[in-house]
């Protein structure tokens, strides 16, 4: 009859030991359970976080990208602006120049219209002689105002003068300009035309 107790008591204290395992399995699986529970929320919270994070970087490009394409849009305005100005510089550069051509015109017109006055030829002559140095005069202003200039008549010099004769003069050196048969004229530094002119051997 012991044995038997003994074997009773064995069988028990295995099944109290198998309940309590089980228990103790029980308990670690609702720990699992609630632990994974909490990392769900922690997760969802965190993804909340990055998703919002994810969205202003969004909106912050594309307002960057808004300003940017403003920008060039403005930039690329203000270069049409700046080419039509050049090419109206360009078409129109020599507005001011021809104004001041309008003053000589002037004087040559009301030189022939003084002319056609009741003068006999002499006068008439004197008319128009006094009109065409009145133009002249006009042309010299225009030309002073806008730095054209005539070119220097002491020596020869190939690059402003072309030497149509060479003549013998006994007062003048070699190269000296003895007459200018037409006149030479420089844009500020730049020649417009080189002086016709008689050389001295």
């Amino acid at each position: 009859m012991k044995e038997n107790d003994t074997d009773i008591d064995g069988v028990v204290d295995g099944n109290t030991q198998n309940l309590q395992d089980t228990k103790d399995e029980t308990t670690k699986e609702d720990n699992i359970v609630e632990n994974e529970t909490k990392f769900d929320s922690l997760d969802e919270e965190f993804k909340a976080k990055m998703q919002s994070k994810v969205d202003e970087a969004i909106n912050k490009e594309k307002e960057a990208n808004d300003k940017l394409l403003r920008a060039y849009a403005d930039f690329e305005n203000f270069k049409k602006q700046i080419e039509k100005e050049k090419y109206s510089a360009i078409d129109y550069a020599s507005e001011k120049f021809a104004k001041d051509l309008l003053a000589p015109i002037d004087a040559l017109q009301m030189a022939i219209i003084s002319a056609k006055g009741d003068f006999d030829a002499i006068q008439v002559v004197e008319k128009l002689k006094e009109g065409m140095e009145l133009t002249l005069k006009a042309f010299n202003t225009a030309f002073e105002k806008h730095d054209i200039s005539e070119v220097e008549y002491d020596k020869f010099d190939p690059q402003l003068h072309n030497a149509v004769m060479k003549i013998n003069k006994e007062e003048a050196d070699t190269n000296d300009i003895v007459e200018v048969l037409q006149k030479g004229y420089k844009y500020k530094d730049r020649l417009l035309r080189e002086a016709m002119v008689t050389v001295a051997n």
